[in-house]
Order: structure tokens, then C-alpha cells, then sequence
């Protein structure tokens, strides 16, 4: 990895309204523990990592170089153990995860709207 981090980087697509939302959210849990940019800002700094990977999900680059992508990423960088200890340990789960992951991002746009829809009635 050429570029040095000095903290774990959470890379997410800035044209997508669901990613934004989505990484403002997680901004509150994480605090200062992880840097976030968008891929448009940064994949000219990481370019072992192929655009298409930046595109398709996000991306967590750790200090050490290590890159993980889609969920794997997210749980990693939301640091929830019971999560993650299933991601790693329950068979099955770390497939599934993906796949949901995937099949989110490739509907995002109504995601995007069923999360607004369900966070405003959480309000309301």
C-alpha cells in the first residue's frame, strides 16, 4: 500500500445518496476512531485497489495496508463483536452478509428511500 493512513480509512461512493446517508449515520457511532472519504477524493492514492472495487462497495483500509470491502468492512469499522465473532465464527453468515450487502448496493436508489420512509416514521 502506498499510501499511509494513520488510522482506518472507510471509503464509500459520494454519488450515492444511500452511501452518504449511511456514513453520516455511522459517523456518530465510530467518533474520531476512523477517517472517511469518498472514492472520488482518494483512489488516485490507493491504486492497487481497482475503481471497480471502489465502486461496487466500500472500503476499509487499515494503517497496516489490509483492505477489507462490503460487509466485512462495515462490521469491522462499526467494531460490532457480536457481529463480527458470527461474520467469522456461524456458518453461513459471512456469505449471507455479503450477499445481502450486494444486493443491497445493487438497489440503492430504493434504499435509499426505504431507509429515509423508516427513519422518518421512527421520528414521527
Amino acid at each position: 500500500m502506498q499510501s499511509q493512513i494513520s488510522k482506518p480509512l472507510l471509503v464509500y461512493d459520494n454519488d450515492c445518496d444511500f452511501c452518504r446517508y449511511w456514513i453520516a449515520r455511522w459517523r456518530h457511532i465510530t467518533k474520531d476512531r476512523i477517517d472517511y472519504a469518498s472514492y472520488q477524493q482518494v483512489a488516485a492514492k490507493f491504486p492497487e485497489i481497482p475503481l471497480l472495487a471502489f465502486q461496487s462497495s466500500v472500503q476499509l483500509i487499515l494503517e497496516n495496508g489490509e483492505v477489507f470491502s462490503g460487509a466485512e468492512a462495515v462490521l469491522r469499522a462499526l467494531n460490532n463483536r457480536l457481529l463480527l465473532w458470527c461474520y467469522y465464527n456461524l456458518p453461513g453468515f459471512a456469505p449471507l452478509s455479503e450477499a445481502v450487502y450486494r444486493f443491497v448496493a445493487k438497489h440503492r436508489p430504493f434504499f435509499s428511500k426505504m431507509t429515509r420512509w423508516i427513519w422518518k416514521k421512527q421520528l414521527d
